[in-house]
């Protein structure tokens, strides 16, 4: 990873010294040695350097920050790159995060309007200009030791239709995956139409703004939960705890705030220059002010401790599938540890559950050896496959009698009662694959490109869907009931990418969930996806090939990484 050192040219600036880091990307103090002057160079961390979805966000905050021009919001000065590292150069602002003075100590109610009209101000130059920011909230938020607001990160900004904005020279226009059914953000701050991934508008930013003003003046998140199926819960669900509001902020500033956080967006606040004159009549009309916001502090306890592999395998995976089963009522929930041996790196967690729910596959390195074993579900035995060295993507057959996986540039196949694994067909780079009732497999061969079908003897090879235009790829099949349709993860541009729907009878393919990873279809007619490690499921219509109602959490600290990108550690048993 390209880490620049004191005194490290990029460009003509020279790099004095760190200043912080965030999720995409490390900012550093620089020198620009033709102007003289300080600025923030903030470099996209070489890990998304191949990441298109990264490094298209990286370069959308750069043409959101140029299209914008206001005292309010920190500017950007240009782009330089770095040993293929892309590097935006920023306006050096000194001072404080917003939630870093919220942390010192109680605000003055006429600084903490004050400082909320200068927001409103920010945010109503770039709803002018036809952007929405989408990620307003106190850390994205600077002071300046002269009490100067600097609106920074347009990281997530994206461009709407507004009244009489000039989009000529604006960011391109996102659609698709960026306006609905992806969550993009901060979640204490999302609007409720965010958290259920539905389209997002300038009235999502109106929301933002007023879960700012409200810990403005009460030092407390609007919305906060011990976990985050709880805080999903509060943004949807109920209202800020308006108590907690001092006595002195009026009635005026009280109905603003109300109007800002209704949860339906067509009664919400529509516009932020509302907010603003709103603000600025309570700041001009001199009324009663109280020397300080004291509210009793706060203590946390953490939930979120690092979940190992036998928590994903366990919580995670056996859950999901009991839950969606038809059983009786007073049968409980499964959850089950599985201990895996010699995983260096933590971050692979080949497996899967039998279609009949009674055993699961797993990867495992002992003394050096890596092969696939095996675990009834109702068990704490676990026996090796032998066979299965290296192997990668395991998948069982439907009469869960023999599991297919991945090795050595091969589709293999081996019985689970033992037998010497026999190849398929080749698989260079795969990335997952699934196998139906009539012994037609589906799978990736090459990381890129469509996915393929083959029977489980080897012939009839061939492919299975076509491409749209920018995708690149698609991946992680998997069949729905009936074992001709079937689901996949498609990998391309924001409008292109989510989860598909397909047919082995030639229909063409149709998109059901705007989504940054796969779904996995669980009976009697779910889809279950993760958004920030929440497990949701959501109603799916099997004839419509339709998502119906809204997703609903199911489980929490569910891990994403599973091994691969674009796949989580979740499956279900049989899909039947």
């Amino acid at each position: 990873m390209f880490t620049p050192q004191p005194g490290t040219l990029i460009g003509h600036y020279q790099v004095l010294a760190p200043l912080g880091a965030g999720g995409m990307g490390e900012v550093y103090r620089a020198r620009d040695t033709k102007l003289g002057r300080d600025v923030a160079l903030k470099l996209l961390r070489a890990e998304f350097a191949g990441d298109a979805d990264r490094l298209s966000r990286f370069q959308r905050e750069a043409r959101v920050l140029a299209s914008l021009n206001h005292r309010h919001i920190g500017q950007i000065y240009g782009v330089e790159e770095s040993d293929g590292t892309p590097c935006l150069v920023l306006e050096l602002v000194e001072g404080e995060s917003l939630d870093q003075q919220l942390k010192r100590g109680p605000i003055a109610l006429k600084e903490a309007l004050t400082i909320a009209r200068q927001i409103a101000e920010a945010v109503e130059a770039s709803h002018s200009s036809g952007i929405m920011h989408r990620d307003l909230k106190p850390a994205n938020i600077k002071l300046t030791p002269g009490g100067e607001v600097k609106v920074l990160d347009f990281g997530l900004g994206k461009i709407f239709e507004a009244p009489n904005a000039d989009l000529s020279h604006s960011p391109t226009l996102l659609s698709g995956a960026t306006q609905s059914n992806v969550l993009l953000g901060t979640l204490a701050y999302m609007s409720p139409e965010q958290v259920r991934g539905r389209s997002a508008d300038e009235r999502s930013d109106i929301w933002a703004f007023g879960c700012v003003l409200y810990e403005l003046l009460t030092r407390k998140p609007a919305f906060a939960g011990d976990s985050v199926a709880d805080t999903m819960g509060a943004i949807t669900k109920t209202d800020p705890d308006w108590s907690a509001l001092p006595p002195s902020v009026s009635p005026n500033i009280r109905k603003l705030l109300r109007r800002c956080l209704q949860k339906d967006s067509a009664r919400r606040l529509q516009h932020i220059g509302d907010a603003r004159i709103e603000i600025e009549e309570e700041l001009s009309g001199g009324g009663t002010e109280s020397s300080s916001i004291a509210v009793p502090k706060r203590g946390f306890s953490s939930r979120w401790l690092p979940a190992g592999i036998g928590l994903v395998l366990g919580a995670a995976i056996a859950w999901g599938f009991i839950y969606f089963r038809r059983v009786p009522d007073d049968v409980p929930k499964m959850r089950l540890e599985i201990s895996i041996a010699g995983r260096r790196d933590r971050t692979n967690a080949w497996m899967a559950i039998s279609p009949n729910a009674r055993e699961i596959v797993f990867e495992q390195n002992l003394e050096g050896k890596t092969q696939f074993w095996i675990r009834p579900l109702d068990s704490a035995e676990a026996r090796a496959l032998p066979g299965t060295e290296e192997g990668l993507f395991p998948f069982w057959s439907p009469d869960s009698r023999s599991i297919a996986f991945f090795a050595n540039g091969k589709l293999k196949r081996v019985e689970v009662e033992g037998s010497p694994a026999q190849v398929i067909t080749d698989a260079i780079n795969p990335r997952g694959g699934a196998w139906n009732s009539e012994g037609t497999i589906l799978f990736n061969a090459a990381s890129s490109g469509p996915l393929s079908r083959v029977s489980a003897d080897g012939s009839a090879l061939g492919a299975a869907t076509e491409l749209l235009k920018d995708q690149g790829s698609h991946r992680y099949p998997q069949f729905l009931p009936g074992g001709r349709q079937f689901i996949y993860f498609a990998i391309g541009k924001p409008e292109v990418s989510g989860v598909y729907a397909g047919s082995l009878d030639g229909m063409p393919p149709k998109r059901i969930l705007a989504s940054d990873s796969q779904a996995v279809y669980a009976h009697p007619g779910y889809l279950l996806f993760l958004r920030q490690g929440v497990l949701l499921a959501q109603r799916f219509d099997l004839k419509k090939l339709e998502l119906t109602g809204d997703p609903l959490p199911q489980a929490e600290r569910v891990d994403d990484r599973s091994g691969a990108r674009y796949r989580h550690a979740v499956d279900v048993g049989s899909s039947r």
